[in-house]
């Protein structure tokens, strides 16, 4: 009888285990490791078409450039209290994030409607706390290009810092790791591969476009050129 139920025993456990094996070979156990799939662009946000990602024309001044983001730290300095240095995790991580579709207009003649996600700007001058007399954000970007605001206009809008282009991890050729939304601006001013910022006291700085005669307020409303009175 003990025999018979050792043998039993024996037989279920072998069946088990085979069950078992089954299953992981298939995938529903066992398996710690998480397999993140690509993700899929989204072409429509709350009943609204968004344009492709594949609809930019490409015309940065030294072209799509490749950060290798295990070196990449964003740094918040100039007049602050507390200067801030993180990495691209850090920044994706630590801050909420926001969507919102906002379209592009190029000075070229160009539009895009893109469902932008990140974080907003003014949570990280927040924590960097500015002192009494910055009076200007300057951006500057990994590859040399810069653009500049009133910190009013940062620290008083949504101005997002986005990760993401419709659901996408923005690619190189868009701008990774992070694109300005600067709502309201031209083209030119919204700042791609952002890797410092910068506060400062001089109101009349002038970045990569604005010394070549654009206007350093970029304002959709009006002439993207300086007017010469």
């Amino acid at each position: 009888m003990i025999k018979k139920i050792i043998a039993s025993a024996v037989l279920l456990s072998l069946v088990v285990t085979g069950i078992l094996v089954s299953l992981n070979k298939a995938g529903f156990i066992g398996n710690d490791e998480v397999k993140e799939l690509q993700a899929i662009e989204v072409t429509e946000y709350e009943g609204a078409n968004l344009s492709s990602i594949s609809k930019f024309r490409e015309n940065s001044i030294k072209g799509p450039q490749y950060v290798a983001i295990e070196n990449y730290q964003l740094s918040v300095t100039g007049l602050v209290a507390q200067p801030l240095s993180y990495t691209y995790d850090k920044v994706t991580d630590k801050y909420e994030h926001y969507q919102k579709v906002v379209r592009l207009n190029c000075v070229e003649g160009w539009s895009v409607d893109i469902l932008w996600e990140g974080m907003l700007v003014r949570d990280l001058l927040a924590e960097a706390r500015p002192l009494t007399e910055a009076k200007t954000v300057i951006f500057h970007a990994y590859d040399g290009y810069t653009t500049s605001f009133p910190i009013e206009y940062v620290t008083n809008s949504d101005i997002i810092m986005a990760y993401k282009m419709n659901e996408v991890v923005i690619p190189p050729e868009r701008g990774f790791p992070f694109q300005l939304v600067a709502e309201s601006k031209w083209g030119y001013k919204r700042i791609k591969r952002i890797s410092h910022i910068e506060l400062d006291n001089h109101i009349h700085y002038k970045s990569h476009w604005e010394i070549r005669g654009y206007s350093n307020e970029g304002d959709l409303d009006k002439s993207f050129f300086d007017v010469v009175k």
